[in-house]
C-alpha cells in the first residue's frame, strides 16, 4: 500500500499526547487512558458494522484495517509477533472474511471515485 498525500510510508508515527492536560498525567495513568479509549473506539467501530470501511476512508483516512495494522505494528514495538488475520480478528471481534461476508457491501461508484480522488498512490 503506498502512502497517502500527507501521511508517512512506513509505520504510523505515534502523536506526541503529552500537551495541555495530558502533560499532567503519568506516564502510567496516560496508558491506562489512551488503553481505555482504544478500547471504546474499538467497540464503537464493532458496534458500527453499518459504516464501511470505504466510508471511513472518505471521510476520515483510516478504516479498520488501518488500526489493524497499527495494532500489529504497536505489537511487533513489544516485541509481540502477530500476523495480519489476527490483529484484524482483534480490531473486527470476528475473522475478517466473515465480517466482510456478514457486513461489507460493494462499494458504489461514487464512494470508489471519491477514494481514488482522496488515495491516488492506494
Amino acid at each position: 500500500m503506498a502512502a497517502q498525500p500527507g501521511m508517512p510510508a512506513g509505520p504510523q508515527a505515534e502523536a506526541n499526547l503529552t500537551v495541555g492536560a495530558a502533560a499532567a498525567l503519568s506516564p502510567a495513568q496516560r496508558d491506562r487512558i489512551e488503553a481505555a479509549a482504544f478500547r471504546k473506539l474499538v467497540e464503537h467501530l464493532r458496534a458500527r458494522s453499518d459504516v464501511q470501511n470505504i466510508d471511513l476512508m472518505n471521510l476520515a483516512g483510516f478504516c479498520r484495517n488501518c488500526a489493524s495494522r497499527w495494532y500489529q505494528e504497536a505489537a511487533a514495538e513489544q516485541g509481540v509477533a502477530l500476523e495480519t488475520p489476527s490483529a484484524r480478528e482483534i480490531i473486527y471481534g470476528m475473522d475478517y472474511k466473515a465480517w466482510q461476508a456478514k457486513h461489507q457491501k460493494d462499494a458504489s461508484s461514487e464512494q470508489k471515485a471519491a477514494f481514488a480522488a482522496s488515495n491516488p498512490d492506494h
